[in-house]
């Protein structure tokens, strides 16, 4: 069983639930709990760019959207 997405292959499984657990313990992926990917922009869910300072949870686009609404001013 060859597929792309291990959500993908639990739908193949079935209703087989010893073939289904096996499945679970041994190929779904682990919660992660830090690294890069863990840090995601809370309204676009990019991980690339992220601002976390001050709470704000941003990418640096979103930002830039968000920036005159948050209370930020442009400089220069």
């Amino acid at each position: 069983m060859t597929t792309s997405h291990h959500s993908k292959v639990l739908q193949q499984i079935g209703k087989k639930p010893g073939k289904r657990a096996k499945y679970e313990k041994h190929n779904e992926p682990k919660k992660r709990t830090f690294g890069a990917n863990t840090k995601r922009c809370k309204n676009c869910g990019n991980p690339h760019g992220h601002i976390g300072k001050y709470g704000l949870n941003l990418c640096r686009r979103c930002f830039r959207d968000f920036a005159k609404e948050l209370g930020f001013k442009q400089y220069s």
